[in-house]
């Protein structure tokens, strides 16, 4: 076993490093950290096995039709997760996920997070579905974080407590982030509640400035410790502490006794950058971590922030950066990618005709005598008004450049966007409020036809016609439209060239 301050650099990916030392293709991150002297006592993961030998669940999904439950599993021992289960398991209907399995064996299930001291509870779960990756060509799901949504285990075994050392790694979509409160991974309060500076140490994501912030416009990473968001030693700003976006973003926060370290990368390429390494923050000395796991929230259930989250661990230990940068290069091995598009190209012109039975004559349009938008018949001999109405030009997601939004053909400036849960036509007003409910997100046709298109704001809610209407509805709910009958057929659209 290497010593977590070895100076020797670690095996990973059968690829002969230093000394000559070769190691297994198919060793993950926790038997990296196992080798460092510093195991994993939470390892998290939708997406793949964190040790080579583990063959046991990742998560757990269920479907809004019937409220069954599917444990997802990898198609083999230390492999990437069994993608195609869940899509068959999921066809025609929503799923969330409503367990992300600890694959360490100490049992630090994430599930849903009850109320805390900031927002009451439970709350909301990740739809399954909305965070398409690949690794290595194969397809996989991470954790789509939307504001309200969060997970939590308090009642843990073997996290670090008091002034315990311990590492922490995450790996986040580092486009998708917000300035709210607060995306965090790792080590939080047994109580649900703020008990004061130190009780936390986890990873923070984001672009909040009210506690500290670092160089640029943001997003960093940074560490929660309770009562701050810390980007160096000092509260407020630093500027050792730089804008990270990669795609796919490596994060780690680390900290022993009077000592924490952040560290970041492109988790596609490349090695890791040390953003600070030092003393611990003033009030801060020595920590008081209690032990439970967060992901998606704060310390005291704050869950305004947004996030997407595909694997992490937890270590007993301090890390060292041998060890740190080997994790590294195993998760760059692991080939995250974003999945090709499902939805019309960006810059495109488009039409987007109905496939319900009743309506395959039917196109998505907009009114000229108000601002609603419909579903109505449009053909060759139709005017050319008509015709206008029901063309799209295809944009960037206004508020998420990895989704699209739709400008009207006819109406420049104005865009459909979800207000009440219907559609209309407006202007873009230039607000963040506007942006959002402008932005959705192509996915697979949940009838297994055409391309379905989520809410960026509501990740279970997606385009749907209903007698005629535009809305964005969920599989089952409170409101008409979001009614189960024909649902997976009435939010599946064909995209079609322009009229």
């Amino acid at each position: 076993m290497l010593s977590s301050g070895a100076s020797v650099t670690l095996a990973l990916g059968g690829v002969l490093l230093a000394g000559g030392v070769s190691q297994a293709a198919a060793q993950g991150p926790c038997d990296i950290y196992a080798a460092g002297g510093t195991p994993c006592v939470a390892a998290h993961s939708t997406t793949r096995a964190l040790y080579a030998a583990y063959d046991g669940p990742l998560y757990q999904v269920e479907r809004v039709s019937d409220s069954t439950t599917l444990t997802i599993s990898p198609l083999a021992a230390g492999g990437v997760a069994d993608a195609a289960a869940q899509d068959s398991f999921c066809a025609q209907t929503t799923c969330y996920i409503t367990v992300i399995y600890d694959q360490s064996g100490h049992g630090n299930n994430l599930t849903q997070a009850p109320a805390g001291g900031a927002a009451g509870g439970p709350d909301n779960l990740a739809v399954a579905t909305a965070a398409r990756t690949t690794l290595n060509g194969q397809e996989a799901y991470g954790v789509y974080i939307a504001p309200g949504t969060g997970y939590r285990d308090d009642s843990t075994s073997g996290i670090a407590t008091g002034d315990s050392a311990e590492g922490e790694y995450a790996i986040f979509d580092g486009t998708h982030f917000d300035s709210g409160c607060c995306f965090d991974y790792g080590n939080a309060e047994t109580s649900n509640t703020d008990t004061g500076a130190g009780h936390m140490e986890a990873i923070n994501f984001g672009n909040e400035k009210d506690w500290g912030y670092g160089a640029g416009t943001g997003p960093w990473i940074m560490a929660d410790l309770e009562n701050g968001l810390f980007s160096g030693v000092n509260a407020g700003y630093n500027s050792g502490d730089p804008t990270i976006n990669y795609r796919y973003t490596t994060a780690m926060v680390k900290g022993t006794a009077n000592q924490w370290a952040i560290e970041g990368g492109n988790a596609q390429s490349g090695s890791l950058s040390t953003f600070y390494s030092g003393a611990r923050p003033s009030g801060y000395n020595p920590m008081h971590k209690e032990g439970a796991i967060i992901l998606g929230i704060g310390g005291d259930n704050s869950k305004s922030s947004a996030g997407t989250f595909y694997e992490g661990v937890m270590t007993s230990g301090y890390p060292s950066n041998a060890t740190d940068a080997a994790v590294q290069a195993n998760i760059v091995a692991a080939g995250y990618a974003s999945p090709a598009s499902v939805g019309p190209a960006v810059g495109s012109t488009v039409s987007l005709q109905a496939t319900t039975a009743c309506c395959t004559g039917d196109y998505l349009k907009h009114d000229d005598s108000d601002t609603k938008v419909v579903i109505a018949a449009v053909s060759s001999s139709s005017s050319a008004t008509t015709k206008a109405d029901a063309d799209w030009i295809v944009t960037t997601g206004l508020a998420d450049t990895s989704c699209i939004s739709f400008e009207s053909a006819n109406d420049s400036g104005q865009y459909l966007r979800h207000s009440g849960f219907e559609i209309y036509l407006q202007p873009n007003d230039g607000t963040s409020l506007f942006a959002s409910d402008a932005t959705f997100c192509p996915q697979p046709g949940n009838s297994g036809t055409g391309v379905s298109f989520e809410a960026l704001a509501y990740p279970s809610k997606y385009l749907r016609h209903y007698n005629y209407t535009a809305y964005i509805a969920s599989d089952g709910g409170s409101n008409a439209w979001d009614a189960s009958s024909l649902w997976p057929n009435d939010t599946s659209w064909l995209v079609d060239t322009a009229w």
